[in-house]
């Protein structure tokens, strides 16, 4: 007999009452700006965007992928924080932002990545390229190939730097993927976005101070990058992490972060306002809700011709969700998975869809996992479950 693929498991209301009618998102402020996106990483979830697919020049936030690159080699072990990379000719004559550099000069990577992602220096990204592969013709290659891997669909990189060059640009949306990328690939580094002030020693007088201004303003951003030139206007890439209770059947209390790309703003003063404005209005026109904590199963469904009859479904962090301020009582969800679920299941393995609703508007479609592997039973149970499956 045909089966279908999908099965509908379950649908509950998470809390009390509330008619099932369409609710529209909040909608966000004004914001100053040619394109911007906001997400919350918390939940995994778009809140706003304008423009989010328009190509633009990145400017200095280029220099993301460039950090990327160098998080991945210290990572890997190919780079150390303590050794020391030769400034070039090449380097040392980098227009903009720079350390200061000369040519022949060995700065320690640890210097020169605050000097990438503080100052937004120059010289400083055009040494990192040199020392990680060799070239900055080299390492532009790199950074293309990653941000095909990364699904960055409308990037395309020309130097290490950000200084506006044919066909160099990207998206409010490929920059999100980014920089969420960055964040979660490189937790051990991600301290130095944070950091407020950094010269280097030697370096003439200069303003010292990162260009981040919300790192100044606002105590819960810790980054992330600052870009301008002509063509693209002032931009910024934003984060904050803000503790707020989560409403859920937990009750407990979590962080949560939000990341604002905005693009195109008119000055410094502008794109800091504009990013604040958005991000304020983030935490407070959403709500976190906890549906399930880390590694609790979602689905437990039965597992043909495997040595454990039933499965686990669910995520190995927490389900959170965002929802719009007040709607909590409207939340309802829909868990599926297919039909019939045959072993062998890899633990990781994407098995089922968690669909997440405010009344009957789709808040959010959640991937669910096998958290336990599931391994193939012996010949003749496998013969045995084959002719179950036959009969019915």
């Amino acid at each position: 007999m045909k089966r279908r693929l999908w099965s509908v498991l379950a649908a509950a209301a998470l809390l009390l009452g509330g008619a099932a009618s369409a609710q529209l998102l909040p909608q966000p402020p004004e914001i100053a700006a040619r394109a911007y996106l906001l997400l919350d990483l918390s939940s995994d979830q778009q809140l706003a965007a304008k423009e989010a697919d328009t190509p633009i020049q990145a400017a200095e936030l280029t220099k993301l992928m460039t950090a990327y690159l160098v998080f991945d080699a210290l990572r890997v072990g190919k780079l150390d924080l303590e050794q020391t990379m030769a400034v070039s000719e090449r380097a040392q004559r980098q227009p903009g932002a720079r350390m200061f550099l000369e040519p022949g000069m060995k700065v320690p990577v640890e210097d020169l990545i605050k000097g990438l992602l503080v100052q937004s220096a120059n010289d400083a990204a055009v040494t990192l390229a040199e020392g990680t592969a060799g070239s900055e013709e080299r390492f532009v290659q790199l950074m293309n190939e990653q941000a095909q891997s990364l699904g960055l669909k409308a990037t395309r990189f020309a130097n290490a730097t950000g200084l506006a060059a044919p066909g160099q640009q990207s998206t409010a949306r490929d920059l999100g993927v980014l920089a969420t990328r960055l964040l979660r690939d490189f937790p051990d580094y991600a301290h130095f976005h944070g950091i407020r002030k950094y010269r280097y020693a030697g370096a003439p007088p200069a303003n010292d101070n990162n260009r981040n201004l919300l790192l100044f303003r606002d105590p819960s951003v810790d980054g992330l990058a600052t870009g301008h030139n002509a063509a693209a206007g002032y931009c910024m890439i934003a984060t904050a992490r803000r503790d707020f209770p989560h409403l859920g059947p937990s009750g407990t209390a979590g962080p949560r972060r939000l990341l604002a790309v905005v693009l195109g703003t008119d000055g410094e003063n502008a794109r800091a306002g504009e990013t604040q404005k958005l991000l304020n209005w983030g935490y407070t026109a959403f709500e976190a809700i906890k549906l399930f904590e880390a590694d609790q199963a979602v689905l437990t469904p039965a597992v043909w011709k495997g040595r454990s009859t039933r499965a686990r479904l669910g995520r190995p962090q927490a389900v959170v969700v965002s929802v719009p301020a007040g709607s909590g009582k409207r939340l309802r969800i829909e868990a599926s998975r297919p039909e019939p679920l045959v072993a062998p299941l890899a633990k990781g393995q994407a098995v089922g869809m968690l669909k997440v609703y405010v009344g009957e508007h789709t808040l959010t479609n959640i991937p669910l996992y096998a958290l336990d592997r599931v391994e193939e039973a012996g010949l003749m149970g496998r013969a045995w479950d084959a002719f179950r499956l036959w009969i019915q």
